[in-house]
């Protein structure tokens, strides 16, 4: 797939199909931007799941942060990446590894790397690079 330009019509299944979403590299510091749009997804009815091995155990929003995907207890639908670039093959490989697999792989604003999205969707998992769930919502759903 293309990962410069997507439709519409993608995005807006992505996101109205998604349920549960695990958000690695996800803060506790109302500055950061992974703590505002886990403030913003919650808002609109999404499960959201805090990842961040160093803030295992403690909450944010309210929510209780976990270690690494591995150890989320339920299934989850999309894996929201804060993570740097260079992180995202790791996290495409532990998404695959997990059962059931999520169905959507989604990095943030600046997160991109075309071969580990490559493996990803031979894996069945969707990817958006380069975007922002926060920023697609309200322009899409209105």
């Amino acid at each position: 797939m293309n990962h410069d330009k997507y439709d519409d019509s993608y995005i807006l299944d992505i996101l109205h199909s998604v349920k549960t979403i695990a958000l690695t590299g996800a803060s506790p510091n109302p500055a950061r931007p992974s703590n505002g749009v886990m403030g913003y997804l919650l808002s609109r009815g999404y499960t959201v799941i805090p990842v961040n091995p160093g803030q295992a155990g403690k909450a944010i929003h309210g929510q209780t942060v976990y270690a690494r995907l591995s150890d989320v207890p339920v299934a989850v639908d999309m894996v929201d990446v804060f993570r740097a670039s260079q992180y995202l093959s790791e996290v495409v490989d532990e998404a695959l590894a997990m059962q059931p697999r999520p169905k959507v792989i989604w990095a943030q604003l600046g997160v991109r790397d075309d071969a580990a999205a490559e493996r990803a969707e031979a894996g069945g998992i969707k990817v958006v690079m380069n975007r922002c769930p926060a920023i697609e919502y309200p322009r899409l759903l209105r």
